[in-house]
């Protein structure tokens, strides 16, 4: 079940795999993210000394949470993955000039989970294409409907 979707990743961006991954979060954050109050829009994944981290993911603290922590809404948060998968990304971001850009924050077993993808950058052209593709979509659609 999806919480929040990264709408403008696909946009912005070509998506050529995606993983998912655990992250670390705090108490309160958690149930921020139950509430719904989280945006992907401005978030991108860095790396750092071999980890993956998420930096930019908006979550509102909930005025409920705990009085004694004073909450840092958009805070680093370290992503988890297996060390293998890590390596993998990181020889494809580093040499083949790729991108990780997380796509949607989702429910799992109970538990969040975060979808990154792969991805190479599009071009003003490329984004215009994929606007007049859609568009005659849905004209055609509208054509077929009037018949």
């Amino acid at each position: 079940m999806s919480i929040v979707q990264n709408k403008k990743a696909f946009h912005d961006y070509f998506i050529e795999d995606k993983y998912e991954t655990g992250v670390v979060f705090e108490g309160w954050e958690v149930k921020s993210i139950r509430a719904g109050r989280v945006q992907l829009k401005e978030a991108y994944v860095t790396i750092r000394n071999s980890e993956l981290y998420l930096i930019g993911c908006h979550i509102s603290p909930l005025s409920t949470a705990s009085t004694h922590i004073h909450p840092d809404p958009t805070r680093t948060r370290k992503l988890l993955l297996h060390a293998e998968e890590i390596k993998r990304l990181i020889g494809k971001v580093e040499r083949a000039g790729y991108t990780l850009v997380p796509l949607d924050l989702h429910y799992k077993t109970g538990r969040i989970k975060l979808e990154i993808g792969l991805a190479k950058g599009k071009k003003q052209h490329d984004k215009r294409d994929n606007e007049k593709q859609r568009e005659w979509e849905r004209d055609k659609q509208r054509l077929m409907r009037d018949k």
